[in-house]
C-alpha cells in the first residue's frame, strides 16, 4: 500500500516548509519523513525541525551549498541543543540506516540523499 502524509504520526508537512514558500514541506521525500517519524518514536520526545525543504533562493540566503540535499527534500536539520539529545538522535538515526549525519552545537543534520557518498559524518564549525 502506498504511503501518504496521513501515515506520518509525529510531523506535519508544514514543519518542513522553506520559510519563503509556505506549503513547500510537501516536497520532502516521504520515505525520509517516515524514517524521521520512527526516529521520533524511538527517542520519545518531540523533535523540532529547524530546516527541512529549502527553495533554491532560501538555500542561497542561508549559505547552503548548491547541491544541498535540502533542496531535494532529502535532508532535515533537527534542533538539538544538548549533548544528550544530539547523541540520542545520532545513535537512533544510525540504527534506522541514516548514513549522512552532520553535527552542530544546536542541531543535527540528517540526510538520505542517494546521489551523495555515504556513510558520512561531519562537524559544523
Amino acid at each position: 500500500m502506498k504511503k501518504t502524509w496521513g501515515d506520518v504520526k509525529h510531523f506535519q508537512f508544514r514543519e518542513f516548509d522553506s520559510p519563503d514558500s509556505p506549503g513547500s514541506g510537501i516536497h520532502m521525500d516521504l520515505e525520509f519523513v517516515l524514517l524521521l517519524d520512527q526516529l521520533r518514536e524511538r527517542i520519545g520526545v518531540p523533535l523540532k525541525i529547524n530546516s527541512g525543504y529549502r527553495s533554491t533562493q532560501h538555500n542561497a540566503k542561508v549559505g547552503g551549498v548548491d547541491s544541498s540535499s535540502h533542496t531535494l527534500g532529502w535532508a532535515a536539520d533537527i534542533h538539538a541543543d544538548t549533548d544528550e539529545l544530539r547523541a540520542r538522535i545520532i545513535l537512533e538515526a544510525s540504527a534506522l540506516g541514516i548514513k549522512r549525519i552532520g553535527i552542530a552545537k544546536t542541531f543535527v543534520h540528517l540526510d538520505v540523499d542517494p546521489t551523495k557518498h555515504a556513510p558520512r559524518l561531519w562537524l559544523y564549525p
